[in-house]
C-alpha cells in the first residue's frame, strides 16, 4: 500500500528538528516495537546521520520478544547507536533511557553542561506517553489520533538532562508498501489515508503465516488455516463478533475495525510484523522498483522532448 501523508504541522516538525539539531548531543527515536523498521522516519535519518541515537523500542508488552531482542542486536550493529525495549508507562523505562542516553554522550553532564536529548517518532508510537512518565506530569498532549503533539516543548528533567519534544512526522512518501500497510494497522497514518477492509485483509493474511495459533484463537476458528482465503477469514470474524447487518449481510467494515482494535489493544497476543532480514527484502525490492519507475519517467520525458 502506497500512502503519501504529509500534514501541515509534519513539515514544521521536519524544520523545527533541522533547527534544533544544531544544539543537540543525542537524538532519541521511539519506535513501535511491533513495527520497528516501519516506524523510523528516512527524513529523520537524513536530518540527524551521524549523530549519537537512542532507538527505543516501545510498546514492548505487545510485541514478540523473540523478535524485539533480533531489532535491538540490529539496531545496536550501526554506527554510535543504543537500542532498548520499553513500555512508556513503566517508569523503569524512564530509567533506560536516561541511562542510554549519558552512554552515548558521556561527556555532557554537570550544570554547566547539562546533556540536550531530542525526542522524536512518528504518530502513535507512544511518544507523548513516555514524556509524561519521564517528567512524572502530564506535560504532552496524547491521543489516539496520528499527529497530536504540535509545537516543540523543552522539557528539563534534571538540572543536567534537558529534554526536547518535537511534533510527530511521517514519511513524505512510503516507498515501501509493507510498511504503508504496517503503520495503517498500528493506526500511525490517519483514517483518510487508507482502506480499513484492505488493511485488515492484509493483516489476516500475515497473522496466518505468521501467528496462525493467535488468530484461531482469538476469533474461535480451529477450522480455518494457512489456506483459508482472507475473505473466509474475515467473514468468519464478522460472524463470530456480530459484524452483520439486516438480511444476515456481512458488514465487512465493522469486522475490519475489530481486528484493527484487537491488534492495537493486544487482544491477539504478542505480535511483531516484521524482522530485520523480511525488512531488508521488502526494502531492496521497494528501492528496485522505484528505480524501475524514475527511468521509466526519464524515458518519458526525453522521448516528450524529442
Amino acid at each position: 500500500m502506497s500512502i503519501q501523508w504529509f500534514p501541515g504541522h509534519m513539515n514544521k516538525a521536519k524544520k523545527a528538528i533541522a533547527e534544533r539539531i544544531k544544539n543537540i548531543d543525542v537524538v532519541i527515536e521511539v519506535l513501535d516495537a511491533r513495527l520497528p523498521a516501519s516506524s523510523i522516519s528516512p527524513l529523520l535519518a537524513k536530518t540527524v546521520k551521524n549523530m549519537p541515537c537512542l532507538k527505543i523500542l516501545n510498546k514492548a508488552d505487545l510485541a514478540d520478544e523473540q523478535r524485539t531482542q533480533l531489532w535491538i542486536e540490529h539496531f545496536k550493529k550501526q554506527n554510535i547507536t543504543d537500542a532498548i525495549a520499553i513500555v512508556a508507562l513503566d517508569h523503569s523505562g524512564s530509567l533506560k533511557v536516561i541511562n542510554s542516553c549519558k552512554k552515548l554522550a558521556p561527556h555532557r553532564k554537570g550544570l554547566e553542561k547539562p546533556l540536550r536529548a531530542m525526542i522524536c517518532g512518528v504518530p502513535n508510537v507512544g511518544k507523548s506517553t513516555l514524556i509524561n512518565t519521564m517528567i512524572g506530569k502530564k506535560s504532552a498532549k496524547t491521543g489516539n489520533e496520528a499527529g497530536v503533539t504540535k509545537a516543540e516543548q523543552r522539557l528539563i528533567l534534571a538540572d543536567d538532562f534537558w529534554l526536547y519534544d518535537t511534533p510527530g512526522m511521517l514519511w513524505q512518501k512510503i516507498i515501501v508498501p509493507e510498511a504503508g500497510y504496517n503503520l495503517a494497522i498500528a493506526g500511525s497514518v490517519g483514517r483518510n489515508a487508507m482502506d480499513e477492509e484492505d488493511v485488515a485483509l492484509y493483516l489476516i493474511s500475515y497473522l496466518k503465516n505468521n501467528y496462525l495459533k493467535e488468530l484461531q484463537n482469538r476469533y474461535s476458528a480451529n477450522e480455518l488455516d494457512q489456506n483459508t482465503h482472507d475473505d473466509e477469514w474475515l467473514t468468519h470474524i464478522a460472524k463470530r463478533r456480530g459484524a452483520v447487518l439486516s438480511g444476515n449481510r456481512v458488514n465487512y467494515q465493522k469486522a475490519a475495525e475489530i481486528v484493527l482494535q484487537d491488534f492495537r489493544g493486544g487482544a491477539l497476543g504478542k505480535i511483531t510484523l516484521e524482522t530485520p532480514d523480511k525488512w531488508a527484502e521488502w526494502f531492496a525490492a521497494a528501492v528496485q522498483i522505484e528505480k524501475e519507475k524514475q527511468a521509466k519517467q526519464a524515458l518519458q520525458k526525453e522521448m516528450r522532448k524529442k
